[in-house]
Parts: C-alpha cells; structure tokens; sequence
C-alpha cells in the first residue's frame, strides 16, 4: 500500500520520518508554518493523503435572548414572595406592552430562601427571607434590546442577564463553512502533490471531528445587574457570528511515487 500522511500545524499528530535521499528533495517551503509530509511506496495500492483544515464564516444573528428577574427581600417569607409577584407582573407587562407574545416569554427559574446573619462563635440568626422570579425571553426583534431592557428596569426588574444573539438555524452557515474548509484542505493537497510529483486524482473519505461547532458571538454578550435607568436607551450591538468547521479529507494522488519519507519544519 501506497500512502501519504500530512499534517498541517492546526490538527498536530506525530509522523515518523524516515531517512530522505537526496534526489528525493522536495522544495525548501511548502507554505507558512510547519508541513510534514510522508511518502511511501508499495506496488499496486492507492498513494492516499490525508488533510486536516479549517475554516470560518462570519453571518448576521437573527434571535436575540436575555433574562430579567425580581429579587425581594422581607422579614417574613409571605412578605417576600407577595413583593415579588406584584413586581413580576408588573415585569411581564410591561413585556407584553413592548410587542412580545406568550410564546416569547417563559418563567426560567422562581426561588425562595431564608437570609441569616453570621456573627464568630454564635449560631446563625435568621434575618428575613429573599424571593427570586427570572423569565427568559427569545424573540426576532434585535433592534429592540436596549428598549426591552430599559423596559424590564422601568417595569421593577433588578437583575437583567444578555443579552445573547443566536442564529435560530445555523446549518446553512456552517455548510458554507465545511465547504471552505474542503477546498482549504483540497488546495493543500495539491501543493504537497506537486512537492512529490504527483496529482490529486479524488477524494477517498471526509470526515468531521470533534463536536458540532457552535457559533460565538461577537463582538458582544453583555451581562448587567440593573438599578438605575438612563436617560437614553441602552445602548446593544448585535454584531456578527463566527461558525467555524473543520474536517478530515483524505486524498488519492496519481503518479509515480518514490520511495521517499520527507520532513519539513518552520525555521
């Protein structure tokens, strides 16, 4: 069996070489970085190379997300949760008073807990209780958050979380970059081809390591606690997202091959 084994300096893997004879030289670079390549030769198998690359797309979010809450506090736990329902719906209002329907809005997390004082050398002394409501909300209009967020304050929220932006089907833009990331990777094959005399001939298999990538936002994901309102509406960006693939491509090259190992390393 004939095989070609090469590593790009992104996916690291050993590959032992062996000794090169001299008229078996390859070019002094390849390309930046550091690039090994192995040749060997047995009769009548497929000369095969394998490839590891990556690549990144950059695409507009479509779904915004963030979180408010209510956090009261009260000497008896009845008192707690009654302030913090009278503030809460008065939070889910005002929600539904800026656009957002039922569906948009969803109770993520509704606690209550005592509150004690700790002093050295004496047992805890209860103090009072705190209330804790959070709704999650998911919608479309991005242009709205800091409107959604000033609203939240205005209505009686003090924790605000977000917001976060998402793309409701990141597929087609992760398709597009699984498809850069296999020419990167065919046109890199080409070049170690040409190095050894060869050409590519076709694909032999794909693969895609590692989890399904998940897109980053940038260039921003804002947490606040809030207490106060501005003037102004807050401020929020929504910026782009970065969906990254990588794959695993391997090659069969055509031509004759010499017995050759090659290793070339980034000065």
């Amino acid at each position: 069996m004939r095989s070609i084994f090469a590593m790009a300096a992104l996916m690291a893997v050993p590959v032992l070489a062996q000794p090169m004879p001299p008229e078996a030289a390859l070019p002094e670079r390849l390309a930046d970085g550091e690039r090994r390549v192995m040749i060997r030769r047995v009769m009548n198998e497929p000369t095969l190379l394998s490839v590891s690359a990556d690549a990144e797309v950059t695409e507009a979010p479509d779904t915004l997300r963030l979180s408010a809450g209510v956090v009261t506090e009260a000497a008896s736990a009845d008192e707690a949760m009654s302030a913090n329902a009278a503030r809460m719906t008065a939070v889910v209002a005002a929600l539904k008073a800026a656009g957002l329907g039922t569906g948009d809005i969803q109770t993520s997390s509704l606690s209550l807990s005592p509150r004690y004082r700790y002093q050295p050398n004496q047992s805890p002394e209860r103090t009072g209780y705190q209330a804790r409501n959070s709704v999650s909300v998911t919608t479309k209009r991005l242009g709205d958050a800091g409107k959604l967020i000033d609203a939240l304050v205005k209505a009686g929220a003090n924790e605000v979380n977000g917001p976060a932006f998402s793309l409701a089907d990141p597929e087609a833009a992760l398709n597009r970059a699984r498809a850069a990331a296999v020419a990167r990777a065919r046109a890199r094959a080409e070049v170690y081809a040409a190095a050894a005399g060869m050409t590519v001939k076709r694909i032999a298999a794909i693969s895609e390591p590692g989890a399904e990538p998940m897109p980053i936002a940038r260039p921003m994901m804002a947490r606040m606690a809030a207490e106060a309102v501005s003037a102004e509406a807050t401020p929020v960006e929504p910026g782009e997202l970065s969906l990254a693939a990588r794959v695993n491509v391997t090659f069969e090259l055509d031509g004759p091959a010499a017995g050759v190992a090659v290793e070339k390393r980034k000065p």
